[in-house]
């Protein structure tokens, strides 16, 4: 989505207390995002790490939502925010329109995720990383363009953003998280493209539902499968063991026995 970065500010998020906070927020500015594949890109995000973190509820994770942290700001009318973000240790199960600091008790997001595009791009990597540093102090800041594999970027902040080397297979550590960033060639809602996705620890894709699900099912198919096959051995073993009874059974009449008698 094209983005409208608000002023920087020199309140200080570690102890700030904002005078008299404005009530009259917009939440919704009518903007789609840039394409599709950002709208799926941006979702896959949101999905696979709610997913990951199925049972839990002490985080919030947003896309493309709107960040209030200044008066300043929305005397501006600066609305717009991180195309995916994740605050930790917080009440999860709130609902929420927007993030909104003064009423989250002054928490700005833990991870940010903004999905590049050429009208975005200079912005993402200017104005935007200098924010998520220096006001927002975002502990992890990553940059893609779901058009291009080659595009992620990523910066860890101890003091200040300092850039993450990728390891030899391009993937990103998120120290926040505890996952890695990578990409992954594939169809999802039928558009077909290099995504942004998270990994595990094991290197293993951390899955969207749906994904889940289609395992799940797939398993049980095999399993399905699995009990048939013993079901047909055992028949054919029976059989088997038929024809072999009824072979001795006919040897023994030859032989001028009863077969009944004998068992």
């Amino acid at each position: 989505m094209v983005n409208i970065l608000p002023p920087q500010t020199t309140a200080d998020p570690d102890g700030w207390t904002p005078p008299m906070p404005p009530a009259d927020l917009i939440f919704d500015d009518g903007e789609p995002l840039e394409t599709n594949q950002h709208r799926v890109a941006m979702n896959v995000l949101i999905r696979s790490y709610q997913q990951y973190r199925t049972g839990q509820t002490d985080f919030y994770v947003g896309g493309n939502m709107f960040i209030y942290y200044s008066s300043t700001q929305v005397k501006n009318r600066d609305f717009r925010g991180p195309d995916f973000f994740v605050v930790l240790d917080v009440d999860g199960t709130r609902d929420r329109q927007g993030w909104v600091v003064w009423e989250e008790e002054g928490r700005y997001p833990d991870v940010i995720v903004e999905l590049m595009s050429p009208s975005t791009a200079k912005v993402d990597l200017g104005v935007k990383k200098q924010l998520y540093d220096r006001v927002f102090k975002t502990q992890d800041y990553f940059v893609y363009s779901p058009f291009d594999a080659s595009s992620l970027q990523g910066w860890h902040r101890s003091r200040t953003y300092t850039e993450i080397t990728p390891d030899q297979r391009g993937w990103l550590w998120c120290e926040t998280l505890g996952l890695w960033l990578g990409t992954w060639t594939g169809t999802i809602d039928r558009e077909t493209a290099s995504w942004l996705r998270f990994y595990d620890t094991e290197g293993a894709l951390v899955l969207l539902p749906e994904e889940v699900a289609q395992q799940r099912a797939e398993a049980e198919a095999q399993r399905a499968e699995a009990e048939a096959q013993r079901a047909e051995v055992e028949a054919q073993r029976a059989e088997v063991e038929r024809r072999r009874a009824e072979r001795l059974a006919a040897r023994l009449r030859e032989l001028g026995e009863d077969p009944d008698l004998l068992i």
